[in-house]
Parts: structure tokens; sequence; C-alpha cells
């Protein structure tokens, strides 16, 4: 049987919105449009829409970017024939700039200058935007590449003006002249004790690294992190905050996941999703006869909230997925997604199933907030996406 909790008294009422998604489907069932794979069918527009992604090193950046880029057709993948150290990732209509070529010095410079790459002064904001404005103003670049591998500045790649540009890195809302140029901004927010967690299994168990040395890895990098790169959540559009579960009392493994999407109110193009009452508060436990989950269960929650002093709604799930494919269920139960076709969400969640997150909120809230990406950028630039079913 499922549990649901609806409060009877609202918070101040949001603005109406067009009522879309998976849930506003089921009443009517629209026809697909079919077609090979995506296409995208432009309109004329003067440079591209632009989208910003901040989180510290090793918190599912690439992932998340590869769930985006995917829904607007093509292959990510470094530039052809270029460095195949390449940190760009280029796809038919998206480019993804890694913005760790910004970096004003190499690994050595680094060292003598004592800085890590979290600090500000060790970021190039000067070409950062001179470049960004000159993609968004149509026009070609030399940008830099920082090989990770040798921690040098490999030649210069030349990067197109694309209909799509990303921007994913430690900094890309601390310079106010470039945070300016985004369309929409996300940060994914990973709590220190699920870091700590995720840092254990992968370094003692995979490196063989002892606890005392991980302790002192993350420490070392913590104040830089906590000065320089996790006030940029504020500017936030879109927060994605991964917290231990509460389902599982004292837990300290970080296996079961608490996600939370913390939605900013009036967003221009970004209408935030819902559980089945807009602005209401929520609190869901699904059937356990239509969702199979193992203990501890799933958990979900929506509601208004405040983040930094503004008004957010807030999509929660603790918990993780069993059957993959039965998250046609849950979303069901979700509007104003911004699907093309009902179960668009589960569709793309099992086409990256074996991915890091694909069975928790992790992976879900990052489709999500995918999905409303590619509808601002047809919004932004009138321009269709046809998604084949």
């Amino acid at each position: 049987m499922a549990s649901m909790t609806v409060s009877a008294v609202c918070a101040q009422p949001l603005a109406a919105r067009k009522f879309q998604g998976s849930r506003a489907k089921l009443a009517a069932a629209p026809k697909v449009r079919a077609a090979p794979r995506n296409l995208v069918i432009r309109a004329e527009r003067s440079g591209p829409v632009t989208i910003g992604l901040a989180a510290d090193s090793g918190c599912g950046k690439s992932t998340f970017m590869r769930r985006m880029t995917s829904l607007f057709g093509g292959k990510a993948s470094p530039p052809e024939g270029g460095n195949p150290d390449s940190n760009t990732l280029i796809s038919d209509t998206t480019t993804v700039l890694c913005l760790d070529d910004y970096h004003l010095n190499d690994r050595a410079g680094r060292k003598k200058s004592g800085l890590t790459a979290l600090n500000l002064a060790e970021q190039d904001f000067d070409l950062m935007y001179e470049q960004v404005k000159a993609l968004k103003d149509g026009k070609a670049v030399e940008k830099p590449i920082y090989n990770h591998v040798t921690g040098i500045f490999d030649a210069a790649e030349k990067i197109e003006s694309p209909a799509i540009l990303i921007l994913e890195g430690l900094h890309p809302f601390a310079d106010e002249r470039v945070r300016e140029m985004f369309d929409f901004k996300i940060y994914l927010d990973i709590s220190d004790d699920v870091k700590f967690a995720w840092k254990i299994q992968r370094d003692m168990a995979e490196r063989g690294h002892s606890l005392e040395s991980i302790k002192a890895s993350i420490e070392a990098r913590k104040p830089d992190f906590d000065a320089f790169v996790d006030p940029q959540k504020a500017f936030a559009d879109v927060v994605i905050q991964v917290l231990p579960t509460q389902l599982i009392p004292d837990d300290n493994e970080g296996k079961i996941l608490r996600v939370r999407m913390i939605m900013k109110e009036g967003v221009d193009n970004f209408e935030p999703p819902y559980l089945f009452d807009e602005g209401s508060t929520i609190s869901w436990i699904p059937c356990g006869r239509k969702l199979t989950c193992s203990y501890p269960g799933i958990k979900f929650f929506y509601g208004p909230d405040t983040f930094f002093g503004e008004e957010v709604s807030v999509l929660e799930m603790d918990g993780q997925f069993d059957k993959l494919e039965e998250l046609i269920y849950v979303e069901s139960h979700l509007s104003n997604t911004s699907t093309k076709f009902y179960g668009e969400i589960t569709q793309q969640m099992l086409k990256y199933q074996n991915g890091p997150g694909s069975n928790n909120g992790t992976g879900l809230f990052q489709t999500l907030c995918g999905l409303k990406v590619r509808e601002l950028y047809e919004r932004i630039a009138e321009t269709e996406i046809v998604v084949a079913a």
C-alpha cells in the first residue's frame, strides 16, 4: 500500500504554470513524433544558449554531461582529429568546455605559488570571460588545453561557436562577468559525509590507501573548497544536493542516498517540476506492489522552501530503485517534467543504467534537470528538438 501525506496549508501560492509533463500526458496520450534519432529544427538566433555546471572534482560532472548532452542528439566526444587528451566534448548541437583549461598556472606553477587549483587566484578569469563572450557572439576561439595527465598546457584547440555551450568545472559562477552570461546555472552539492564515504570506498578498496591518508587528503582540500567553490551554489538556478539517507539511523556507508533537487522560483524559461500537487507539501512512500524496493525502502518529498533567502521548490528522493523499469510508476506522478512522451524519463534512466547514481535520486534528478535544460533551449532558441520514442 502506498502512503502519502499532503499538507492542508500550502505556502505562499506559486505562480500559475502551464500544466505539462508525464502526468498531464497520461490523461490524453499525445501523438509521438518519431524520428530515427534526435533531430534539431533550428530557428535563426545569435549565439549559443549557455549552461553552467559547478561542482567539486569527483562529484559526477562527467556522468551528468553524458545524460544531458544525449537529450540533444549525437554522441559527445573530443574534437575529431584533435588532441586525444582534450577536455572538450562536442556533439551535433552541444559543446562542453572544462574550465580546468582556464587554470592560470600548470601543475609546476601551482607548486611554486603554493596555491591549489581550487583557489580563485589560480584561474585566468579574464581569458575565460573573453572567450565565452566571443563564443556567445558567434565567433571561434583558440582555447587552451590543460593536460591532466602531464600537468602542463598543450597547444590550443579551435572551438567553434555551438548551438548549446556548456561550461563545467570548479568556478563557472565565481566571476561576475562570466556568471551573467549564463542562461541557466546548475550546482552539484555533495555533502562532506557522502564525499568521505565515496572516497573511502574508492581509495581504500580500489587503490589501497590508508584511512589516515584519505582523511588528510580531504582535510587539505576542504578550506579552499569552502572558500572558493561552495559559495557558488547561492547563484545556481538548480542545486542537486546529495546527502546521507534518513531511512537508516546513523548510516555511514554512503550507499543509500537522500537526493534533493532545489529549484529557484521565477527563473526565466524554467518551470520547476512537481509531485502530485504544485505548491503543496507532499510526503510519499510508493506502493510496494508497484515499485519493488528492498530495505530500507524509498520515500519521496515535495514542497516549498527557502534557500539562501530565495523562494524555491524541492523534490527529494531517499532510497534506491531495485528495478529501473518500474520508475514509470514514479514518473506518472510527476508533472512539469518537460518530457516529449510518456516514459521518457524511465527510458533515459535505463539508457544509462550502468552509470553512477542510476538507481537513486542522483540519476533521476540529473535526467530531470537535463530535460528542463532541453526545454529551456527550445524556448530561448525558438527551436524544436524532435525525439524518437
